[in-house]
């Protein structure tokens, strides 16, 4: 089983000497909303920066990111390979450490996953008093307030913080949860590999892939929406407008949200 701080290293060392001013400035968004935790997490952060071409998910499910200038996207590519316009493809990261499905798995990728402490109670998941005139079990996302209600019996719903789309890219509409997955992997469709021809065709699910710990998978009248509701690799995030349509969750609130949500729940996006 390969060390997982060792596989953090790997990825990060590349980087380290041209990103080193990066280590001295505190990871937090100017509100000090969110506070990255520990060196392990500095080490994924650096790691993220190596994905940061990938551009946008599933319907656009991360934001948009600019690439790396080509000097540093020679250090991470393998030699001989060219990509459109002369710029060398990003080298994909390596598998994390092997973990079967289950509790330690979840326990140790989360180790590894970008993190982020929430000093806004606000940000914070929690039951509320939440009156509506839909049912228990039912998944409710405002977009303006950017929450996720799960509504729970007694006129009560758990509230968690979530990422919505950015301008022009939201959507509302009523839906269902069609497929639920833990750690999934992405897949960037036929139209974003035709426009990003180097992008990786699948990037393995794991602790640095842009869907995060958990997805939901949402259909209308049976046929895929395209749209997720899912984890991140941008705790930092969460609360914003960012994505092209998903809804992110820290990926804490994912996986307690997965456990609570049968197939076939509805949901209604405000």
């Amino acid at each position: 089983m390969r060390n997982g701080s060792a596989w953090q290293d790997q990825l990060a060392t590349v980087l380290a000497t041209k990103l080193s001013n990066i280590a001295q400035t505190p990871s937090c968004d100017p509100a000090g909303t969110f506070a990255y935790r520990g060196n392990h997490v500095m080490r994924s952060h650096l790691a993220l920066l190596a994905l940061a071409p990938l551009g946008a998910s599933l319907a656009g499910c991360m934001s948009e990111r600019a690439a790396l200038p080509p000097v540093q996207l020679a250090a991470l590519t393998p030699p001989g390979t060219v990509g459109p316009g002369g710029v060398k493809p990003m080298e994909i990261p390596p598998p994390p450490p092997f973990f079967p499905p289950g509790p330690e798995r979840d326990r140790e990728w989360l180790k590894l996953a970008p993190s982020a402490q929430i000093n806004d109670p606000e940000l914070r998941r929690t039951v509320i008093d939440y009156p509506t005139k839909e049912k228990p079990g039912t998944i409710i996302v405002s977009t303006a307030e950017k929450r996720l209600y799960f509504v729970m019996p007694g006129g009560q719903a758990m509230r968690y913080p979530v990422s919505v789309g950015k301008e022009g890219a939201s959507w509302s509409g009523t839906a269902n949860v069609d497929r639920k997955m833990e750690w999934p992997d992405w897949n960037p469709p036929k139209e974003m590999l035709a426009r990003k021809p180097e992008l990786p065709t699948r990037l393995e699910g794991g602790p640095l892939n842009p869907i995060g710990a958990r997805s939901l998978f949402l259909a209308q009248n049976g046929k895929d929406t395209l749209f997720r509701i899912h984890g991140t690799n941008e705790p930092e995030k969460i609360g914003q407008s960012v994505s092209s349509g998903c809804i992110r969750m820290l990926n804490e609130d994912a996986m307690d949200l997965y456990t609570r949500v049968p197939i076939g729940t509805k949901v209604v996006v405000l």
